[in-house]
């Protein structure tokens, strides 16, 4: 059959060494969120969330409420939260925080062109914007493909602080795992670079031609929101596997699950993968 629309977007991406993007510390280019937006999932799954939580918060008697979407980028998530208000019928007030100067010049088009009435952006970093009061509800995508590597834990302690008591975190809680992996060429490319730092750099890969000698996939780190204890996010996982045949073992596969509210998830665990 021919290759659908996903894995023709996938193929240059096969067995190939990407660097981690750092949103904290560099501006994305317009086409990195493109590449974020194209996720058939995600905002699917966002938008349920958001919808269910607006609703616990109309269940609870709470009328107007407050949204601060932070890391906004170009406004998926914006989108998500206006399209969730509305069908909960619930009148909201949005903050889109971001901190990446172009991004916010799509934002503010996309308030004029789309009329986003309801939404105010703010050009500030997360941790360090004084919001003029408390949010019901964070929500944020900082997620990388191993959970935490962009920063999430520490960027979303930081903006906590201008959340509701009885506020909620979308997403609540998400977990890292790992599992062995034999990959003679991705091992090949690293070592060409001839240095130790390339051997300790987390990439991000698109694994096409690997072996798993087990059918392990073990649980790392995890972090959940909102941490009112702040507590902190220094992590130490020891973690054995058994193999289930000889092989050499030239690095791990990791992955994440992440619960967004209410039960439901996104995840690029193989045993939980978002369909």
């Amino acid at each position: 059959p021919a290759p659908t629309a996903q894995e023709t977007f996938e193929q240059p991406y096969h067995d190939y060494l990407q660097a981690p993007l750092q949103p904290l510390q560099d501006n994305l280019e317009s086409q990195t969120y493109e590449t974020f937006e194209k996720d058939p999932v995600k905002y699917v799954q966002y938008e349920e969330a958001i919808h269910r939580c607006l609703q616990d918060k109309l269940a609870a008697g709470k009328k107007q409420l407050v949204a601060m979407v932070v890391g906004a980028g170009r406004g998926p998530l914006v989108v998500a939260v206006r399209s969730a208000a509305v069908r909960a019928g619930a009148d909201v007030k949005i903050w889109a925080v971001e901190k990446n100067p172009n991004a916010v010049v799509t934002l503010r088009h996309r308030c004029v062109v789309e009329d986003w009435r309801n939404v105010e952006v703010i050009e500030k970093d997360m941790r360090f914007w004084d919001a003029p009061r408390k949010a019901d509800l964070i929500v944020s995508e900082l997620l990388g493909s191993f959970a935490d590597n962009e920063l999430s834990p520490e960027c979303l302690d930081g903006a906590q602080r201008f959340l509701e008591p009885d506020g909620a975190c979308i997403p609540s809680k998400y977990t890292s795992f790992l599992t062995p992996v034999t990959t003679h060429k991705l091992w090949n490319d690293v070592k060409n670079y001839n240095d130790l730092a390339h051997f300790e750099t987390a990439y991000v890969v698109k694994f096409h031609q690997a072996f798993y000698p087990t059918s392990q996939i073990e649980k790392c780190f995890e972090f959940s929101h909102p941490n009112w204890e702040l507590t902190s996010n220094d992590r130490y996982a020891q973690i054995e596997f058994t193999s289930e045949v000889d092989a050499l073992v030239h690095g791990f596969a990791g992955y994440f699950h992440c619960e967004l509210y209410a039960g439901l998830s996104v995840s690029i665990n193989p045993e939980s993968y978002s369909e």
